[in-house]
């Protein structure tokens, strides 16, 4: 289900490892990383371009254009395969491990012959790792954590690759003679963070044919069950796929039942036992004369229950169910109500496309302002300087006098220093229109060092905005550990918004960590993060972490007009 170019980013980010661990050229290496990324961010599908067009992708040169051409012919790249016979197996399992890194997988394998989960699990139980140079209990620590990331991983996958495979099987059922209706639903429609499987609902007279179709898929590679009621299959990338096929008159019903986590559902179907009432796929239904009262709808189900309809997103018996009989459900913000994006990058820093693709890409999107906020200094690989970024201050008033219907912002991502220090000093933030800050490194402090550095980067009256909050990404590395309620507490008393980060792999804040925030009066700015223009739509997961944190359109700052947002930006400092 997912596209070439992330085939082709995973297959050399792959072997920029490979030769990082085999002690290869760390220049080289790197040059992968950068081809890789850059392949994964780029618009055009690379089973399109030639080998000239594959080399007008950003750091592609001829010999990795040679490479991706010889893996969509044959679906393997030769000097990949080489590089992994030179490397033992238990090595690359070891490598999969978030915080661990290749080299120190390498050397837990010559110096103690490590060559699983298991055995690695065993030595730290063991205090054997503590001998070897560059290891101690911190690290023992943290490879224990990765390996908890990892196990709890397991098959989950990001929303947007579920969404991505959701959506393209919607699509070839919705084609299907007698398909009256066609949905994914489950945690995918309530869009949490991760997705174990898909869901998929159709609804139809006749069940056979979408049955055999969703067998019949080219990304099908096994059939698990199938079935009149319900087929089930995974697919080439290990996912798996239900389906179910209602008749069309209990649709709501079908679509209600299956969308809500366990604990809504049991909240649910308690509330129509009290009202004499019995609840289930196929519609609600008099308990004692079996008669059926309502099912085509959703609505029709929560109002016959007594309760207004709940979006799928707060379907998680965290409170709503109680909020709903109080007629007090939040009006939750909408991918409609973001009036702009205050945090993305071009190619001056890490991201993948110059500013004038991306602010066209932002304008195409319909948005009312539009932030450009690349690295700062300290972060050395981006090689940011002032100069710089002066010059592309003047670029981007040029291109704002051009943009009558977008405004557009300049600003920055700073770097939080290790004692919540930024890169710039005062008078030069202030000719910012607004200033984002981010912790970058140094993840490892003390509960107490990290929470002073957050609360002294929302106390600098230059920063708007702490970006993605936690620093975690979703199954590679854990949030810092800080004392958020201290810093959100912080935020709200210094009016700093926290950042809900959009990107699939960030999602950062949370939806839990929203709600907490949300309590302490925190306001919150939705960020795509985009490095490229293929992530601006990634605003459409921030939107729906938002949405499961119980915000509305008025917790957003972004969704607030220009005017307003400015004020916000630059208080009287």
């Amino acid at each position: 289900m997912a596209r070439a170019n992330d085939e082709i980013e995973a297959i050399l980010q792959e072997y920029a490892d490979l030769i990082a661990i085999t002690g290869g050229d760390a220049f080289r290496a790197r040059s992968y990383e950068k081809a890789a990324r850059a392949i994964g961010g780029y618009p055009a599908d690379v089973t399109t371009l030639d080998p000239k067009g594959l080399r007008e992708i950003p750091h592609v040169g001829k010999s990795i254009a040679d490479k991706i051409v010889e893996y969509l012919t044959s679906g393997r790249i030769s000097a990949v395969e080489e590089r992994r016979q030179s490397i033992p197996a238990g090595v690359r399992e070891l490598i999969a491990i978030p915080m661990l890194g290749p080299k120190k997988a390498l050397l837990l394998y010559e110096e103690l012959g490590i060559s699983s989960v298991d055995q690695l699990l065993d030595a730290v139980h063991g205090e054997r790792l503590r001998d070897l140079r560059g290891f101690g209990e911190k690290t023992e620590a943290n490879i224990l954590h990765g390996i908890a990331l990892m196990q709890k991983a397991g098959t989950r996958i990001l929303l947007n690759a579920a969404m991505d495979a959701a959506e393209r099987i919607v699509a070839e059922l919705s084609g299907v003679e007698g398909c009256e209706r066609c949905a994914y639903a489950g945690s995918l429609r309530r869009m949490r963070e991760t997705i174990g499987d898909i869901d998929v609902l159709v609804a139809a007279d006749a069940s056979a044919p979408f049955m055999d179709a969703l067998a019949a898929l080219p990304n099908t590679a096994e059939v698990i069950a199938h079935g009149a009621k319900k087929t089930s299959i995974r697919t080439t990338k290990g996912l798996q796929v239900d389906l179910r096929v209602l008749p069309p008159d209990s649709w709501g019903a079908g679509l209600q039942y299956f969308t809500g986590a366990k604990a809504h559902n049991i909240r649910t179907r308690e509330i129509a036992v009290r009202q004499g009432l019995k609840l289930s796929e196929y519609g609600l239904f008099d308990a004692e004369s079996g008669e059926r009262i309502v099912s085509s709808t959703e609505e029709e189900i929560y109002e016959r229950l007594g309760l207004p309809w709940i979006p799928p997103t707060l379907r998680e018996d965290r409170g709503e169910i109680e909020a709903a009989l109080r007629g007090e459900l939040p009006v939750l913000v909408t991918e409609e109500d973001i009036r702009g994006d205050l945090h993305t990058h071009t190619d001056l820093t890490d991201g993948l496309a110059p500013l004038e693709e991306m602010v066209a890409a932002a304008a195409a999107r319909g948005y009312s302002y539009y932030a450009v906020t690349d690295h700062a200094p300290d972060l050395a690989m981006q090689r940011m300087t002032k100069e710089k970024t002066l010059a592309q201050r003047e670029r981007v008033r040029e291109l704002d006098r051009k943009h009558k219907g977008m405004r557009l912002l300049h600003g920055t991502e700073l770097n939080i220093g290790p004692e919540g220090d930024v890169d710039w000093p005062d008078d030069f933030l202030a000719g910012f229109d607004i200033c984002l800050a981010s912790i970058h490194s140094h993840f490892n402090q003390s509960r107490d060092a990290l929470t002073r550095r957050l609360v002294r980067a929302c106390e600098n009256p230059y920063i708007s905005v702490i970006g993605h909050p936690t620093t975690r990404r979703i199954g590679k590395r854990p949030p810092v550990d800080a004392d958020f309620d201290a810093v959100f507490a912080a935020c709200a008393r210094t009016g700093t918004a926290l950042e809900i980060n959009a990107h699939p792999e960030r999602l950062d804040l949370g939806d839990e960590d929203i709600l907490r925030a949300k309590r302490h009066g925190v306001r919150f700015a939705i960020d795509s993060d985009a490095h490229s223009t293929t992530h601006l739509p990634y605003m459409r997961y921030g939107v729906a972490t938002a949405q499961r944190g119980w915000l509305s359109k008025d917790d957003v700052v972004n969704t607030w007009p220009l005017t307003k947002l400015r004020r916000f930006l630059r208080p009287s400092v």
